[in-house]
């Protein structure tokens, strides 16, 4: 194990957490608010990046350990330290709280422990969603973008960091990779944030919903989240951007090349937009009867699946009023997620359609023993490590979601809260059923409950194995 390296990769990151402080620090002197906060965690965090800045390795190579290791580990540290604002400013007192809320923020998860959202301060709410944004690519990846970080091994940081059965370069260099994913998410948030002012958003509310939209994260400075606004300009403007987050970012590269035909026979793209209308369609019929008339509820439908099926978690009415049928399409939905390499939590789409193919070759092996069957995706066979490796993520994920289920169910809440929690953190989609609901928050549950969650959402956010792997005890030696 190259120790130096992963102390090297921790102090790149808590030096750019740092860095980013200074944006809500910006947003407090402009709003006239507590400007010692912020400069108290600039400096603590600023401090241990130099610390760790002083051991210097000898090799830069970053293999598959050193890449788990790193993103794990630098997952953990920067929301302990994303946690400070809020703990030093006491506008969440308790540090379970703080990095509960943290977690939710920088895994995109956007489940909330606060009972008044609007009587925080703006810089508090500007770093709460700025959280979203960071998380959203990934904050190694952000590294890898700005800094020369290492040489092609870098890719093991990728791979540990984006989600996805698989992940690629989309060029030879995996510094390239990052800077292009980043321009791109740069640009969809930029334009999200003029076409929401275009429609009469005030600009500190446009940036945080674009960043909760971006990073499909769903913080929202308002208690009612979009539905605040009662705009249906503004509930399409989002949910049409939900529908670009939660797709492959691979795909508008490849379009930008050209090659937009291919991006468009994309099967994971089909099935993404097939799961999107057959859903709508569903809730529309089945819930029709609660809104005015056809075109709203449509509206409605469309909103709620785009937000829970990209796992942003923004809200424009409250669905756990709505029929069983529809509550559980939103359920089936957060097992899903979105499409793999997005911003997207849950399974990823990808993930879902590979064990669909693989298990629909396994009964075809059953019929015809001696029939040579391979799992196709976008006309190449899908290799077995991949298909193993996706089966191996979907039973571990089938499990800590019982065994998150069934600690928290020791604060003695219903079955449908305690269950739909579990899966809205490990899924990162934010509200649940029940008392979690779009309306509710998770504020009741214990400091145990809460710490369960919060690992749930940091497990689900890098995809199980990094945070698993760090307790092996193989991997130290």
């Amino acid at each position: 194990m190259n120790y130096r390296i992963i102390c090297r990769t921790l102090s790149l990151v808590l030096g750019i957490e740092a860095a980013l402080m200074f944006l809500p620090a910006a947003v407090a002197l402009i709003y006239h608010e507590n400007l010692t906060v912020w400069a108290i965690t600039i400096l603590a965090t600023a401090s241990l990046a130099g610390v760790l800045a002083l051991f210097k390795p000898r090799k830069r190579a970053i293999y598959a350990r050193e890449g788990f290791v790193s993103v794990a580990i630098s997952w953990v540290l920067m929301s302990a330290f994303g946690a400070l604002p809020f703990r030093i400013s006491r506008e969440i007192p308790n540090f379970i709280d703080a990095m509960f809320e943290t977690v939710s923020g920088f895994t995109t998860t956007g489940a909330s422990i606060l009972l008044d959202v609007e009587k925080m301060s703006h810089a508090m709410l500007f770093w709460r969603s700025l959280t979203h944004w960071i998380g959203g690519l990934g904050v190694l990846v952000f590294v890898l973008a700005v800094l020369p970080l290492a040489n092609n091994n870098a890719m093991h940081i990728m791979r540990a960091e984006v989600p996805g059965p698989t992940v690629g370069k989309i060029v030879p260099r995996a510094r390239q990779t990052a800077r292009i994913l980043y321009t791109i998410y740069l640009a969809l948030t930029a334009l999200e944030t003029v076409l929401l002012l275009l429609g009469g958003m005030p600009l500190f509310d446009a940036l945080i919903h674009a960043f909760g939209t971006a990073g499909t994260g769903g913080f929202s400075n308002r208690a009612l989240s979009v539905g605040a606004y009662n705009s249906p300009y503004i509930e399409w403007v989002v949910g049409i951007f939900l529908v670009l987050f939660s797709i492959n970012f691979n795909l508008y590269y490849f379009a930008l090349c050209g090659a937009w035909k291919d991006a468009l026979k994309d099967q994971e793209l089909h099935l993404f937009g097939a799961i999107v209308l057959a859903a709508t369609a569903i809730i529309t019929l089945d819930a029709g009867r609660l809104f005015n008339g056809f075109f709203e509820a449509v509206r409605y439908a469309f909103f709620q699946v785009m937000s829970v099926l990209s796992t942003a978690g923004f809200a424009t009415t409250d669905f756990n009023l709505w029929p069983e049928i529809s509550r559980w399409v939103l359920v089936m939905l957060m097992f899903c997620g979105a499409c793999a390499g997005s911003t997207g939590g849950g399974m990823k789409i990808g993930r879902v359609m590979l064990m669909g193919k693989a298990a629909h070759c396994e009964i075809r092996r059953l019929i015809r023993p001696r029939t040579v069957n391979r799992v196709m995706i976008n006309g190449k066979a899908v290799d077995d490590d991949t298909i193993r490796g996706s089966l191996i993520f979907s039973f571990l994920y089938v499990l800590l979601l019982l065994v998150c289920t069934l600690v928290v169910s020791i604060d003695g809440f219903d079955m449908v809260t305690n269950f739909t929690a579990s899966l809205s953190c490990l899924s990162n989609v934010g509200p649940g059923l029940g008392l979690v609901g779009p309306m509710g928050n998770f504020a009741m549950y214990s400091p145990l409950s809460k710490i369960v969650l919060t690992v749930a959402m940091l497990i689900g956010r890098l995809e199980v194995f990094p945070i698993l792997i760090l307790f092996s005890p193989s991997l130290w030696k």
